[in-house]
């Protein structure tokens, strides 16, 4: 573990290891398999990395993305690591070079798409080079109830059936008990060591408040919070995507948009900005995120109610990668629960999946509904028990909700569906109870019901809150062939029995804690540290496009706020920075001591 310790200080440029790191290094390193699980941030990459360059021969790593491993590669030629990657985006001469290459010797990693790797020529190059280890990046793609699910990951158990002697690491950031269990089944990791790390993501704020103008209520949070931020904002469809992008442009953002009706190359060129220009908002669909190595977005919005827990910790943990305060912020209303719950019914999927997809959904609704702390809700969820109480960092413990007894109101809801024979959805339900004598409720003769009306005290949000509440606690649901028809479910009869009673939240404010999270702010506080701070990002910003590599791979802000606040004046002093090592040094060393006498 000292020549560990040391590559870590002289390559990477970090004093010590985090948490589970050094055991899981070790454990590599001897030659065992493990699981990783590790959130986003934690350092999954140098638990492979490390032990790559300790061993001898190259490290294969299985990784879905292409952008995943072309991050990779750069940052780790940067810094003087040999990788390379070989995947669709190499013309079949430049493929055949890094083949060369591999067997020359040249590499310590090597990164692979798995649809590339289980071919008969990769296959059969493996068995002629001295490989160090196996590592299978976003392991979670292996499993079938999986967000991110890629068929070609379950054909890779194939690894150890071949090379029973190479060690294996599989890692991923985001696996309930489920899939933790079908990932070691699938990729043979029975007697694999399991590494489970907290899935906390402390430096993140979890905020979610009640849909009410979305684009609008976005445009605030991004002005009051994140100005000149990087970010990504995610909707469900395309074409809110380029709406909400083109909002954001016409208020004076700089947006761009990234969705699978996009032509590979214009995604590609949309990708490149947004790793490479500061200040950048990516709007976008789920198709964007995975294997986005960006360490400075500053904030993740959504629009729309992802499907699951595991979702919303994938897309919010893009957030935040250095460690620095990060904002997980969202918008969330009753056409959110209609339409996820209708998606997964008109699907083409087996009952089966439609039943882990509603039981996801509900758990989901569960986390946007609570009244307690939406971070322990989450790590509950992941099967983390954590004595912890209020978090401190998430709207619920910033901003208590208050809650009132809706017994009565709920048990008109109710009545409503079972009176109109479960056959409408919310809309029209509210104008019944309302007293809204549209041309749908006389078409129906609905101002003739009981319900007509009783509920004419309530403004229509409050309505439209109470039903989103009782579809999240499971008193309602959607039917499967109406279009968002409300139904009864078993569980509604206490309640319109009167054996029950019903607490539900006050509706959230439609506003962000702005003036609270002024303190967490990652930017130096005084005149002369944000000069410095602004001197080092054009620096940084000028040899990015010298090198024609995002900025982030030449200098974390991490690293630049410690240079702006220790202000080193020596090559000893800057070694002492987190993220330079002696390759970084060496490059930059001259230039960082320039600035930061001169600031």
């Amino acid at each position: 573990m000292s020549s560990a310790l040391n590559i870590l200080k002289e390559v990477f440029g970090y004093p010590g290891f985090r948490g589970q790191q050094a055991e899981i290094i070790s454990h590599l390193s001897n030659g065992g398999d493990c699981l990783v699980l590790m959130p986003t941030g934690g350092g999954k990459s140098l638990c492979y990395q490390i032990p790559a360059l300790l061993r001898e021969g190259v490290a294969i790593v299985v990784s879905p993305l292409i952008a995943l491993m072309q991050n990779q590669t750069t940052a780790l030629n940067e810094i003087g690591v040999r990788a390379a990657v070989l995947n669709s985006s190499l013309s079949i001469e430049e493929a055949e070079l890094v083949e060369q290459r591999l067997l020359g010797g040249v590499y310590d990693l090597l990164y692979v798409a798995p649809e590339r790797l289980l071919t008969g020529r990769f296959l059969h190059l493996m068995t002629r080079i001295p490989i160090a280890l196996f590592a299978i990046d976003e392991a979670h793609c292996v499993s079938q109830w999986g967000h991110d699910f890629r068929p070609e990951y379950s054909q890779l158990s194939i690894l150890h059936e071949r090379f029973p002697s190479v060690p294996r690491i599989a890692l991923t950031a985001t696996a309930d008990t489920d899939t933790r269990q079908e990932i070691i089944e699938r990729l043979g990791l029975g007697k694999a060591r399991l590494f489970v790390s907290s899935f906390d993501r402390p430096n993140i704020r979890y905020h979610i408040i009640d849909k009410n103008n979305s684009r609008s209520q976005l445009l605030a949070f991004i002005q009051g919070e994140h100005r000149n931020d990087s970010g990504i904002v995610y909707c469900l469809s395309r074409k809110k995507v380029e709406e909400t992008a083109g909002w954001l442009t016409s208020h004076g953002m700089r947006a761009i948009a990234y969705h699978a009706g996009m032509s590979t190359q214009v995604r590609s060129i949309n990708q490149e900005k947004f790793l490479r220009e500061e200040g950048t908002i990516m709007v976008a669909t789920i198709a964007f995120g995975m294997g986005i190595d960006k360490p400075d977005v500053r904030f993740v919005a959504h629009l729309d109610l992802p499907k699951s827990i595991e979702s919303y910790y994938q897309e919010t943990g893009r957030a935040g990668r250095d460690g620095q305060p990060a904002n997980a912020w969202m918008v969330y209303g009753l056409n959110d629960v209609i339409q996820q719950r209708r998606m997964i019914e008109e699907s083409g999927a087996q009952s089966k999946f439609k039943h882990v997809a509603a039981k996801k959904l509900q758990a989901m609704l569960s986390l946007c509904e609570t009244t307690a702390c939406r971070r322990r809700h989450i790590l509950n969820y992941f099967g983390e028990i954590t004595e912890m109480t209020a978090c401190g960092n998430c709207d619920v413990c910033l901003d208590p909700p208050q809650v009132w007894d809706a017994t009565l109101e709920v048990q008109k809801a109710l009545s409503c569906v079972y009176r109109t024979n479960q056959n409408f959805g919310a809309g029209h339900l509210i104008d019944i109870l309302r007293g809204n004598l549209t041309e749908r409720v006389k078409q129906w003769h609905h101002d003739k019901i009981s319900t007509f009306g009783i509920g004419k005290n309530l403004p229509e949000k409050t309505w439209r809150a109470i039903f989103r509440q009782a579809i999240a606690l499971g008193f309602l649901t959607t039917a499967n062939d109406k279009h968002g028809a409300l139904q009864l479910v078993d569980a509604c009869r206490p309640i319109l029995k009167g054996q029950q009673t019903v607490a539900l939240r006050l509706q959230t404010k439609a506003t962000s804690s702005y003036e609270r999270t002024k303190e967490n702010d990652v930017l130096p506080s005084t005149t002369a540290e944000h000069y410095l701070w602004e001197r080092l990002r054009t620096w940084r910003t000028k040899i990015a496009q010298e090198q024609g590599v995002p900025a982030y791979v030449i200098f974390h802000d991490a690293t630049l706020l410690e240079l702006v606040r220790l202000c080193p004046q020596t090559e000893d002093e800057l070694r002492q920075i987190t993220g330079i090592g002696t390759r970084k040094l060496d490059k930059y060393g001259n230039h960082l001591i320039e600035i930061l006498r001169g600031g």
